[in-house]
């Protein structure tokens, strides 16, 4: 059985490459693994302070809530597509190449939650066209996410 890996951050763009992902799982018959990462920023360590009441543990809960966000949102549940979710902490791209290893495809969307919103193509996307251990499909987004 095939597979197709995406990577989902709960953004707009991420959406719209789940949904790309999961036309592409259904038409091809493939299992979808839907992947989030996550990282504690390095201002919580490096800065010389902590924020106030920055909670370690909340990061992987937010990962995962934003996956399973996306996932009701698009209604993967009812696709009839076999999906699976990962959240994995780690830099996205280094989490979402890691993951695709042995796949056939790896979806990502142009654009995240990233802060620089007028560069056509995101570091995660442009991480992944380059390290990518398969196909990879960059799923442009809307108007609204540039």
């Amino acid at each position: 059985m095939s597979t197709i890996v995406v990577g989902v951050d709960g953004s707009e763009g991420s959406k719209e490459a789940l949904r790309f992902a999961l036309d592409e799982a259904r038409s091809r018959g493939a299992d979808l693994k839907v992947v989030g990462a996550w990282h504690i920023p390095a201002v919580v360590y490096q800065a010389g302070w902590v924020p106030a009441s920055v909670d370690l543990e909340c990061y992987p809960d937010l990962a995962q809530q934003a996956l399973d966000e996306a996932l009701a949102e698009v209604d993967v549940e009812a696709s009839g597509v076999k999906a699976t979710t990962v959240v994995t902490q780690g830099q996205a791209a280094d989490v979402l190449c890691a993951e695709a290893k042995g796949a056939d495809l790896l979806v990502v969307g142009s654009r995240g939650l990233g802060g620089f919103r007028g560069l056509m193509l995101g570091s995660v996307s442009q991480q992944c066209a380059h390290h990518a251990p398969c196909a990879l499909a960059i799923v442009p987004g809307g108007a609204d996410s540039t």
